[in-house]
């Protein structure tokens, strides 16, 4: 149970999209409604389908390349808050997250965490997951985006950001950040969709998605993880993976603010 005392730390929200407008609009409300003190940027990654529309109005948008690294990147560059909070477009972020949050940093040591994972639908595979995903950020302290991440910004920068890989970039960043200080999980709720999940089948997708992660553990490039992750679960076809070394590239941030 959070304990402490929260404190008006300043905090911005970012919001990664690309090709999101059937969800776009609703997210964004909700947000400015829940947390409306939060600074609030979505950035797109070139949406070709109104998502900046949808988005134009309700909060700072800014344009990028695509890749969801280089978004939240470019999102906290062009953000003035002492804490960073990355939230997917999908996310619905319970309402007692942001005091959890201050309250927690209230704490020197505490860099940063997630909220507790949840689906918008409930079967024992799904729920299976959400507790994986749970446990596994309270113990190994790996809190991944659908987790509603946030850091201090401070820390955020010192350990560089998220790293510039297609996937896995959560995860790598949670491994850096636990090393600078205390990651917690908030007992606050991240309620995320279970439609990737449901369309291929949800106990498939779950022993794949665990698939992929050994494979990042392993050491395979994350540019074939993702490869493997753009053609989903495929039952009965074995493929072979080479190992080598992960990208050492550098990400340069750049964005044209639309306001």
């Amino acid at each position: 149970m959070i304990e402490a005392t929260p404190v008006a730390t300043s905090v911005s929200i970012i919001v990664p999209v690309l090709n999101e407008v059937a969800v776009t609009r609703a997210a964004l409300m909700r947000l400015r409604t829940d947390f409306p003190d939060c600074e609030l940027v979505v950035v797109d990654g070139g949406s070709t389908d109104g998502t900046v529309a949808a988005a134009t109005g309700l909060a700072r948008v800014l344009r990028t390349g695509p890749g969801r690294a280089l978004q939240m990147n470019t999102g906290a560059a062009y953000t003035s808050g002492d804490v960073l909070w990355f939230v997917h477009v999908d996310l619905v972020v319970d309402r007692a997250a942001l005091t959890q949050l201050r309250t927690a940093l209230a704490d020197p040591g505490t860099v940063g965490g997630g909220l507790t994972l949840r689906f918008d639908r409930r079967t024992r595979s799904l729920d299976y997951l959400a507790r994986a995903s749970n446990m596994r950020a309270r113990r190994l302290h790996h809190i991944f985006g659908d987790q509603a991440m946030f850091v201090r910004r401070r820390v955020f920068d010192a350990a560089g950001g998220f790293p510039p890989l297609p996937l896995m970039e959560d995860l790598e960043l949670s491994r850096r950040l636990h090393r600078r200080g205390r990651l917690v999980l908030l007992p606050a709720t991240a309620t995320a969709s279970a439609r990737r999940f449901t369309e291929h089948g949800t106990t498939q997708m779950v022993v794949f998605m665990q698939y992929l992660r050994l494979l990042y553990f392993a050491g395979v490039s994350p540019e074939r993880i993702r490869d493997r992750y753009e053609r989903g679960p495929l039952p009965g076809r074995r493929r072979s993976h080479r190992f080598r070394a992960r990208p050492s590239q550098k990400e340069h941030v750049r964005a044209a603010p639309l306001d």
